[in-house]
């Protein structure tokens, strides 16, 4: 799909807001699918970065660790990110809606 690109979800992204991007066509990895389950979130950073992927988070580390690449002039694909709490306001539907 054109404007599409391709997403990691680290664990802590409900797997129903997976479920509703990939509905919508979204190309998603889930970090679960590629790491341990207690790999450090710094390696989750790296593996987005090393498949080419932009990073959906909702866990300050990873947002942290997208910071300093930033400060130290490294780039990445991106970083979507959005406060937990948010997650009492949107429906996984609303998330992964076709515009």
């Amino acid at each position: 799909m054109a404007g599409r690109f391709p997403l990691y979800t680290n664990n802590d992204v409900r797997r129903k807001l997976v479920k509703a991007l990939r509905r919508a066509g979204w190309d998603v990895v889930r970090s679960v699918d590629t790491l341990p389950e207690d790999t450090p979130d710094p390696k989750h950073f790296e593996k987005a970065l090393e498949l080419g992927r932009v990073l959906i988070t909702n866990d300050q580390p990873l947002v942290d660790n997208a910071s300093q690449w930033i400060e130290k002039g490294r780039p990445f694909k991106g970083l979507i990110t959005w406060p937990r709490a948010h997650y009492r306001r949107m429906t996984m539907g609303l998330c992964g809606r076709k515009r």
